[in-house]
């Protein structure tokens, strides 16, 4: 297989998608879309997530040192790619039909349409140029009484569906393109 040099990119890398649900200084919920998210081992199993630049979501990670990561299906798509799009410091962003619960451990929003739910407190965060590394601690997980069956993992995945992101597309589970990002949310 014969190799090309280029400049870097992650286009090959697909990640799955996450909302991450913090509380306003007002108290009101608010949710962002992020797929730069992984797991740690420091002595227990912990998350890693990066986000980029001034975004609403990441002032109120940084305050609060709490949020929740919901995962994001193939039905809760246009959702997340709405709520991806449409800027935190909109007045306008939340005012659309969530179902919004509470963490059971942390002061934190939870997706009750999300099949499952890290509760996250931030432990470290690493300052770089344009962005923040966030190390987390898993407080908690909520999950769909569903997943506890005896299905496969693979079964259990391919019912809930998660969805990736790279080269600014969306793709199901499977592999299928369900749209550039800015598409999914015309259907709402």
């Amino acid at each position: 297989m014969s190799k090309i040099s280029l400049k870097p990119y992650n286009d090959y890398c697909p990640q799955t998608l996450f909302l991450y649900g913090t509380y306003n200084e007002d108290g009101k919920p608010d949710f962002g879309l992020f797929c730069w998210f992984s797991y740690i081992w420091d002595g227990e199993m912990g998350v890693m997530c990066c986000i980029g630049g001034n975004k609403l979501t990441k002032e109120n990670i940084l305050r609060d040192k709490v949020f929740s990561a919901n995962l994001v299906t193939e039905e809760l798509l246009p959702v997340a790619d709405y709520l991806g799009c449409v800027s935190g410091n909109n007045p306008d962003k939340m005012k659309i039909s969530l179902d919004i619960g509470k963490g059971e451990v942390l002061n934190v929003p939870v997706l009750n349409n999300s099949p499952v739910n890290f509760e996250l407190e931030v432990t470290d965060v690493i300052k770089k140029k344009d962005g923040d590394v966030m190390l987390c601690k898993i407080r908690n997980v909520l999950q769909d009484e569903s997943l506890s069956s005896d299905e496969t993992a693979y079964q259990k995945l391919s019912r809930i569906a998660p969805v990736k992101t790279t080269v600014k597309h969306y793709f199901g589970y499977d592999g299928r393109d369900m749209g550039a990002w800015g598409e999914p949310m015309k259907s709402l």
